[in-house]
């Protein structure tokens, strides 16, 4: 290791990372050790400071671009493969790029009595640096330079701010602090055989109980004997048919372990259990403990043929008894479809996957749902306060369950506290009493600058937590990307400085004509979604050319929802897009996973649909939509093209690759197009409508003009207005029918079983009626001279 200048004090570094240690394994606690400074300098310390504290190389991981530490290495991008496992050190390399998710990720990986050591530049220096993440933010027409530092700005305040994190200056040979947090003595330690005494008599085997490592773990795994069979022998009482229990917990409490217990439990018995969850990794912890239950009750009918390499052992994805009981791994959206030919199912966590996603696992009579509070995914309250509200009005008697104790280190572990503020991961909205009475009239419109988050803990805190409950998957990059990224702007509505709604907006468009050219051959342009989709998906080479605002995220405070303020948001947005220090933007727009309520509120507040895709998100199971509010001219124009396309291309679409698009999505998202219908039937074609509508005549002989006037009508405005033309609109059993049957083309059988009618015939007679308000609306005089033809 390079010395120290004459006039500094003695490295100290192994003494430091060694009292550190020492600390550690007295208290059951982690420690963080800081080494800040030259690289080559860094990695010198770290493996002296290793060796100091009598660290093993083979229960290490680097997190770094390379072997520089003689133990496994990882890249930082694939810190995800470090979820579940434990090591007694974990080393990062931040000189190269500090991603905030990589951080969040392996934090928890770290054992009690072991370290965190953090390799990074010259902790003064490091906030003005730009980085490999930093690139990342630099979306096109923005470069690296425009990225700011106050993430890692802040992120270094927190390292000096927190008990336990000792930092070392590796250039000087000094050290900044030593970490010591010198506690009073205290007990330490878990006793697995009194936490398994404790649930003595438990509905599961004694082996699951003597697996546990926690107290907390014992509960959770009898609440989750819930899932049992009614009059199981081992599920003693009164238990109904339909069961959901709800585990949750902060990260590294064990409850994916408890959920495997209790799934290796019920193999046992016979059942058949289905797991999913949004990765096959996330529930890879939950299978290793029924895979290893099972093997110690001598009932492991493990299918070699079918596993999932992790970490130098194979997890398998199905388990089959012998004799009957099997579990089985299937994706969100498969196994959805698949929850009536289980026993029980298990969405482990829960957190990571979307409301509507989840209420289609309330189809199952018995459902257990696993999910992290506070984890790096920051999705927890989004489950908690949205979620919870529909599984409470389900079907279901509600068993819940919490973990508060920590399985792999003490219960206020420093390193823990320090992870929860560096990335927020604890961040929530205000507290309901300080926003109930909060409406558009009282609401203050502003617009959150990094600065002003920075300079207010709680405005940040307020802001990102109520980001978190606006999408399923925020994460730690996300609060960088919330303070650096030169794309992003934050606009709010407060009460007595609250945060009760916020929208998180990204800056697309207005990119130069050869960066144009090259979008549209194919060359994927980052952090530009829709000009993306309208250039390369579309075909239309200027649509990148108008800048606008896509809203990534909208919130409002769940103690204040359904007063307008969305509403008022994204008036206040719209105001400030068009205003100066808006750059004059020419759009506001948005894409997100369609659903008929989604719909509604985009439309109501002036945008129009552009587009649908064609393929099912693979976390959500929707369909996404693209809409957009034009601010100028060619904002105005960009609609009025792309939506004249949409309209004349949709039916075909329908009947194709959106097939089995819900019905009341397609309603709702063509009743937002902001075209003028295109009807265009040949004489013949009328006949044929009004023959099957007035007459004799059958719709399968042609329906394509059909298609056509059932396109026209939803796309119609006079269709969805108040006044005369609401008297010609079908009901809402009507326009189901003319969406499955004529749009999307399904089977009369198909049709007749969805919509509830008793034959097929009767299905076919109700399309032709549905048809005579277009034919009185739209049809010309040979259509209205052939309709009175049947009326004589």
């Amino acid at each position: 290791m390079t010395s120290p200048p004459d006039n500094g004090p003695t490295v100290t570094t192994p003494a430091v990372a060694a009292a550190l240690r020492e600390e550690a394994a007295a208290l059951d606690e982690r420690r963080l050790l800081v080494l800040a400074g030259d690289r080559d300098r860094c990695y010198d310390a770290a493996a002296e400071s290793l060796d100091a504290a009598d660290v093993n190389r083979g229960a290490t991981t680097l997190l770094g671009p390379d072997d520089r530490l003689g133990c496994e290495q990882v890249e930082q991008r694939r810190a995800i493969e470090l979820l579940g496992t434990t090591r007694d050190a974990v080393a990062i390399d931040c000189h190269d790029a500090l991603r905030p998710n990589a951080v969040g990720r392996v934090v928890g990986a770290v054992d009690g009595g072991g370290l965190l050591v953090l390799l990074a530049p010259p902790l003064d220096e490091w906030p003005e640096r730009r980085d490999g993440f930093d690139e990342s933010l630099a979306v096109p027409p923005f470069a690296v330079d425009d990225v700011t530092g106050h993430f890692r700005r802040r992120f270094v305040e927190t390292l000096r701010a927190h008990r336990g994190v000792a930092i070392v200056d590796v250039d000087a040979g000094t050290v900044e602090d030593d970490g010591l947090t010198d506690p009073a003595p205290r007990l330490v330690g878990r006793d697995a055989e009194a936490t398994a005494a404790s649930a003595a008599g438990g509905p599961f085997p004694a082996e699951a109980y003597e697996a546990c490592l926690t107290g907390d773990q014992a509960d959770a795994l009898s609440a989750l004997a819930a899932l049992g069979t009614a009059g199981d022998d081992r599920c003693e009482g009164d238990v109904g048919d339909e069961q959901a229990v709800v585990i949750e917990a902060d990260r590294g409490r064990g409850k994916s372990s408890a959920a495997g217990l209790a799934a290796g439990s019920l193999v046992a018995d016979g059942a058949d259990v289905l797991v999913t969850a949004a990765e096959f990794r996330g529930a890879r912890e939950l299978f290793a403990r029924a895979d290893e239950l099972l093997a110690e009750l001598d009932a492991n009918g493990r299918n070699d043929a079918d596993t999932a390499a992790s970490n130098g052992r194979d997890v398998p994805r199905r388990i089959d008894r012998p004799g009957g009981g099997s579990l089985t791994f299937a994706e969100p959206t498969d196994a959805v479809e698949r929850v009536g030919e289980a026993d029980a199912v298990i969405v482990d966590e829960a957190a990571a996957l979307p409301v509507r996603l989840l209420e289609g696992f309330l189809d199952a009579d018995r459902v257990a749902f696993a999910t992290t509070v506070h984890g790096y995914e920051g999705a927890g309250r989004g489950f908690s306060v949205r979620f919870r509200d529909r599984l409470g009005e389900s079907r279901h008697e509600v068993t819940d369950a919490t973990l508060a104790e920590p399985i792999r280190y003490a219960a206020g572990d420093p390193v823990e506290v320090w992870a929860f503020d560096a990335l927020l991961l604890d961040a929530r909205p205000p507290v309901e009493q300080l926003v109930a009475d909060a409406d558009p009239e009282t609401a203050e419109r502003r617009r959150l600058d990094a600065d002003d988050l920075l300079a207010d803990p709680t405005l940040l805190r307020e802001t990102f937590g109520l980001l978190v409950l606006a999408h399923y998957r925020t994460e730690p990059n996300d609060l960088a990307r919330l303070l650096d990224a030169p794309n992003l702007a934050v606009e709010a509505l407060l009460v007595d400085g609250h945060v009760v709604s916020v929208a998180l907006l990204a800056r697309e468009g207005g990119l130069p004509a050869a960066l144009r050219a090259d979008m549209y051959d194919g060359e994927r342009v980052r952090g530009n979604m829709l000009p993306d989709v309208l250039t390369t998906q579309l075909r239309d080479e200027d649509a990148a050319a108008p800048a606008g605002w896509r809203v990534l995220r909208i919130a409002t405070h769940h103690a204040a929802r359904s007063r307008g303020l969305g509403s008022e948001l994204l008036s206040a947005v719209r105001e400030r897009a068009s205003a100066a220090d808006g750059a004059g933007l020419d759009w506001v727009g948005v894409g997100y996973g369609a659903t008929p309520e989604l719909l509604d509120f985009w439309a109501s507040n002036g945008f129009a649909t552009l587009h649908l895709s064609t393929t099912r998100n693979d976390a959500s199971g929707e369909y996404s939509a693209i809409m957009l509010d034009p601010l100028t001219d060619a904002g105005r124009d960009l609609r009025d093209r792309t939506a004249a396309r949409f309209a004349r291309r949709i039916p075909s679409v329908l009947s194709d690759r959106l097939a089995d698009l819900d019905p009341d999505v397609v309603r709702a998202a063509l009743r937002a197009v902001d075209a003028d219908p295109e009807l265009e039937l040949t004489d013949w074609e009328w006949r044929v409508v009004v023959g099957s509508s007035y007459g004799p005549g059958l719709f399968d002989v042609s329906p394509r003009p059909f298609r056509r006037l059932a396109a026209a009508y939803f796309l119609d405005s006079d269709s969805r207005s108040d006044g005369d033309a609401g008297e010609r609109r079908l009901d809402d059993r009507q326009e189901r029918l003319l969406v499955l049957r004529v749009l999307q083309a399904r089977d009369w059988e198909t049709v007749e079983e969805r919509l509830g009618f008793h034959s097929s015939g009767q299905c076919m007679r109700a399309v032709g009626a549905a048809f005579r308000p277009l034919v009185d609306r739209y049809g010309g005089d040979v259509a209205l001279a052939e309709r009175e033809r049947y009326r004589e």
